[in-house]
């Protein structure tokens, strides 16, 4: 058995529930601040041209750009307004092939000059350092208008999102303090997390730690001798805010200790 197979599902018990892929999109564009902005090169015509990209996000998930006249993208937009952003999953430190990403698809067009002092406004909220040359005149702020979407969830989870789901989603409610949540179970509540995984999750567990939670539950990571596994633990409602995660995994770990006394 492969040391990273998935565990057996539980009889009768139905999967957790999880956001949509639209809603994990939306998330992890939302958490990003960078990725790689591939063109269609005018110098070798064809070609893709990946450049590094700076981006914020528009209402509707739409990727904002601050661009120089100057820059080898720029030139090739001028000719093909064609072209894909891709943004991988934001601090993640294990197997790269595991984490999230999103291929944004669209074109890119100038942002009109009526749009340009909210743009600038949502753009330097996320990259102040831009403020040094956000009003160059050779600069200038562009949109990439979404036409699809491919998303990677990791192993086995990926499939295509249409732009329209992806502009109605929103980023996870809990996007902003997920990682701080994890942090916290993961450093100072170990013990908890393996009880939660060992009853809750009926699996077989030395260590357990999380690794990703949203409004609608969490994953943990479990080691049971050499082997590794997942699994996906729902909240037993969904949860908007820090505290409301708080409360309810004090309410999961009681169910638990109260399932090992009966």
């Amino acid at each position: 058995m492969s040391r990273h197979a998935s565990p057996p599902p539980i009889p009768d018990v139905p999967p957790p529930p999880e956001p949509t892929f639209a809603e994990r999109a939306r998330t992890l564009v939302y958490l990003g601040r960078t990725g790689t902005l591939s063109t269609l090169s005018v110098k070798h015509p064809g070609h893709p041209f990946g450049s590094l990209m700076p981006y914020a996000l528009d209402e509707q998930g739409h990727p904002l750009c601050l661009i120089s006249t100057l820059a080898m993208h720029t030139q090739n937009l001028q000719a093909d307004r064609r072209a894909s952003l891709l943004v991988t999953q934001h601090g993640w430190a294990g197997d790269p092939l595991a984490a999230g990403r999103v291929t944004l698809m669209g074109e890119v067009w100038r942002v009109p000059e009526a749009e340009r002092a909210a743009t600038r406004e949502r753009y330097l909220a996320r990259h102040p350092n831009a403020g040094y040359w956000v009003d160059f005149e050779d600069f200038s702020f562009h949109r990439l208008e979404v036409t699809d979407v491919y998303f990677v969830g990791g192993f086995a989870a990926m499939d295509w999102v249409s732009a329209e789901e992806y502009r109605a989603a929103r980023p996870d409610p809990l996007a902003d303090v997920a990682a701080g949540i994890i942090e916290h179970m993961n450093r100072d509540h170990p013990d908890a997390l393996l009880s939660l995984a060992q009853v809750l999750a009926r699996a077989p567990a030395d260590e357990a730690s999380m690794v990703s939670v949203d409004r609608l539950g969490f994953k943990l990571r479990i080691r049971s001798g050499q082997r590794l596994h997942s699994v996906r633990l729902p909240f037993p409602r969904a949860v908007r805010t820090a505290e409301e995660a708080r409360g309810a995994l004090i309410e999961m770990l009681s169910e638990a200790r109260q399932r090992v006394t009966r």
